[in-house]
């Protein structure tokens, strides 16, 4: 099938489409590109017809590099009817890109178990395998069974410290204090090395995520009114994703001056986030991401092994590039050089955090 990529500027026509294909992701939604126009980057957005219906939606994000070369990338999509549609997207793509547009990068929001018999595919058309820009590896949960089932699927752990935190008090629900998430956000960043980007980008995601036909929002877990964890999440269709998140120590004492008990906020952030989804109707909860070779010395193992609790459920989410130009493999070099410079400087080592 010939593809025809229509330009939109419509952004309720577009999130429309992006929520109704059945592979697809709120990274493809308008909020999301939004958000990182404040990061320089400048989206545009693509219904994908091919004989005279919609069949898919991309959104592309133009990142100019050094004077005369940019890359395109589309974040977790392009949002299609079928992996199939994807070597005719290339093709269509082609016909667009500007002459300094020097390399595609996509990742189909389509997960591939992992440890499945069936490899992870090497190419689809001329696209080829390459090095994500979103987490490669993440755990999901199914939320379609009942809520007592999904209690029952989480590790006793899991189950022993939610427990204890309902006895303790916590509460953990959808909360609007974008400046108690900030603080657990900014203090986790700082503790694992992380990094983050500028404040604006999180609140225009929040803002514009639920504009248009997507949701964005903050769950917060709380112990006597002090937010002890939490996370920020993006919404389309019937999934919703945890992009950004973390905890802090109580450093609380009571009026003997004994230290507060652990509360066990995290647990108790996670499970009502759970919870949350499924009783607003998604049926897909994404923890976002995992590190694709563990090593318990990393601040990310002690997330995997947090997630781990709450859903075995691991997959992969592959990204591919096509070349646009003769460029593109010395562009692809000097990007991996310069994220293994920026993993120097701000954690002394040249791993990837995932």
């Amino acid at each position: 099938m010939r593809l025809t990529l229509v330009p939109t500027t419509d952004p309720r026509v577009y999130d429309d489409a992006v929520r109704s294909l059945p592979i697809t992701s709120a990274l493809q939604g308008w909020g999301y590109g939004e958000a990182r126009r404040v990061l320089g980057q400048t989206p545009a957005r693509f219904l994908i017809q091919g004989n005279g219906q919609t069949v898919g939606a991309l959104q592309l994000l133009r990142k100019r590099l050094v004077p005369g070369f940019s890359t395109l990338y589309a974040p977790r999509g392009p949002a299609l009817e079928s992996l199939d549609l994807l070597p005719a997207v290339a093709e269509a793509v082609r016909k667009l890109a500007r002459p300094t547009d020097a390399l595609l990068k996509i990742e189909p929001p389509s997960p591939i178990p992992a440890g499945d018999s069936m490899p992870v595919p090497e190419t689809y058309g001329p696209f080829r395998r390459a090095e994500a820009e979103q987490p490669e590896h993440t755990i999901l949960a199914d939320l379609t069974r009942s809520e007592d089932d999904l209690f029952t699927g989480l590790h006793s752990m899991a189950r022993r410290n939610v427990r204890a935190a309902q006895k303790m008090g916590v509460v953990a629900g959808r909360d609007d204090d974008f400046d108690a998430f900030w603080e657990i956000f900014t203090a986790t960043n700082e503790r694992a090395k992380l990094g983050a980007f500028p404040r604006a980008y999180y609140e225009t995601m929040l803002r514009e995520g639920s504009a248009h036909g997507g949701e964005a929002y903050i769950v917060l877990s709380r112990h006597e009114g002090k937010a002890l964890a939490g996370g920020f999440f993006l919404a389309m269709g019937t999934g919703t994703s945890y992009l950004f998140g973390g905890s802090v120590r109580d450093d609380r004492t009571g009026p003997d001056g004994t230290p507060y008990k652990d509360a066990k906020a995290p647990d108790a952030f996670y499970w009502n986030a759970m919870l949350d989804a499924k009783r607003r109707g998604y049926t897909l909860f994404d923890f976002w991401g995992i590190p694709r070779r563990l090593d318990e010395e990393k601040h990310s193992f002690g997330v995997f092994k947090m997630k781990l609790k709450f859903s075995e459920q691991r997959v992969w989410y592959p990204a591919y590039d096509l070349s646009l130009n003769a460029a593109a493999p010395a562009i692809v070099k000097a990007l991996r050089w310069r994220k293994t410079q920026n993993n120097l400087r701000k954690r002394g080592s040249a791993d990837d955090v995932l």
